[in-house]
Order: C-alpha cells, then structure tokens, then sequence
C-alpha cells in the first residue's frame, strides 16, 4: 500500500541527503519526494510516498523521528489529504491533430504551454490517477517527451502540519 508521509524538516544543507540515505539504509523504497520551504524559511516540508505495510510505515515513522533535522513527522491518510502532481508532456502533432489535443486538454483542465510547428508542450496538476488518464489519452498521438514532478499533499479542512501544531 502507498503511504504519503510529511516530513517537517530545518531547512538545512544536507538533511535532504540523510532522509533520503535513511530510506536506503533500511532497504525501503520511494516512489515520490518532492521538497519545498513552508511559510517559516527556516523550516522545509518533505512530501515522500513510499509503497509498504503499515509495519514498513511505522519503521518509516520511528526512523524519521531519530534524524536530529526533523521537526514533525505525519503520515497523511488518503481520504483526508488533497493530493497533487505537476506534469509536462509534450506531444508530437501536426496542425490537423492540433484541436483534438486541445480539446483533451481542456477535458482534464490541461493548459498548453508551448506550441511549434510539429508538437504541442502541456502542462496539467491533478492526482496521480488523472494524470496517468491523460497521458494515456495523448499516447497514441506520439509522446515525446514527460516530465512530471512528485506527489505534494495538504490535509483537508482545518488540520494541518506545522510546527506550531506539535
């Protein structure tokens, strides 16, 4: 089962390094990472999604919470989170193919980023399930090149994962 866990960090160099050589160490594997200050500069959020048990999370949980650079460590439940990833993918098209691939792009709230001559550059955030929906209705059309960003996640409604909520 996928786990997304947020990770309260001290925006130091390095800690990023240890974090993710923690996962490596005890052989446990990340789908996502993505990382980003907070509204505090000092202060940076790491978004991992790791795929395990609820035993493999909860090592996850204890190992995290023995670095010295982590402030606070939530695990977010899936039904309780807005999920969201970024992607860029670029599609090989001709003029006539042109308004086909707009019009999908529209259906999923896409927005076109660039446009030349022989491809059409998109960008979309959405779950994770969306964007592989989307990028599945553009396959045919010939991609040539994707680039997509990790999962970032908030809690829903009034919680939510600061320092000052320790």
């Amino acid at each position: 089962m996928k786990h997304t866990i947020s990770v309260l960090v001290e925006n130091h160099a390095g800690v990023l390094a240890r974090v993710a050589g923690l996962f490596a160490r005890r052989g446990f594997n990340i789908d996502s990472l993505a990382v980003g200050v907070t509204d505090d500069e000092k202060v940076s959020r790491i978004t991992i999604v790791a795929d395990g048990s609820d035993y493999t999370l909860e090592q996850i949980e204890k190992q995290l919470n023995k670095l010295i650079d982590v402030i606070k460590v939530k695990t977010l439940a899936p039904d309780s989170m807005v999920p969201r990833e970024l992607v860029l993918i670029k599609i090989s098209c001709t003029a006539k193919q042109r308004p086909e691939i707009i019009s999908i792009c529209e259906l999923f709230h896409g927005k076109i980023s660039d446009i030349s001559a022989n491809s059409v550059t998109i960008e979309m955030s959405d779950n994770a399930q969306n964007i592989n929906n989307f990028e599945e209705l553009l396959r045919p059309y010939g991609i040539k090149e994707i680039v997509r960003t990790g999962t970032i996640a908030i809690q829903k409604g009034e919680a939510a994962v600061t320092v000052k909520n320790s």
